[in-house]
């Protein structure tokens, strides 16, 4: 990201920005330092290349947030920007990764995992 720096991205967590299908929703999360939310994401084909784009919803540092955004791939990385709204911008670069194992509640049979797309 070129407005913060890596140790910030991972303050918290690792960095991450995530997509998935829920029913027939194109959804998603992501977090950087201490800014995080909940994606609403739609598809759309720009000069031919397919883009993702998203608005947000969440919190940035103690406050809520929220804002826009939009990426595609471009050599197996995503490239894209990240709008905080009335506040920062910056575009950034993640490269796919697995999901880190998180500890269930209660034991998950492994048909009921549904693995998400994951960029960090």
């Amino acid at each position: 990201m070129e407005v913060w720096a890596p140790d910030y991205i991972d303050l918290v967590v690792p960095g991450f920005i995530e997509f998935k299908y829920e029913e027939d929703h194109l959804m998603g999360a992501f977090q950087f330092g201490t800014v995080s939310g909940w994606l609403d994401c739609r598809l759309r084909d720009v000069n031919g290349v397919t883009c993702i784009e998203w608005s947000w919803q969440g919190q940035s540092d103690t406050d809520p947030g929220c804002g826009r955004g939009w990426a595609s791939l471009v050599d197996e990385e995503l490239v894209g920007r990240i709008f905080i709204h009335c506040s920062d911008d910056s575009a950034f670069k993640a490269t796919k990764r697995s999901r880190p194992a998180e500890r269930p509640t209660r034991p998950v049979r492994r048909s009921e995992r549904a693995p998400a797309q994951r960029y960090n």
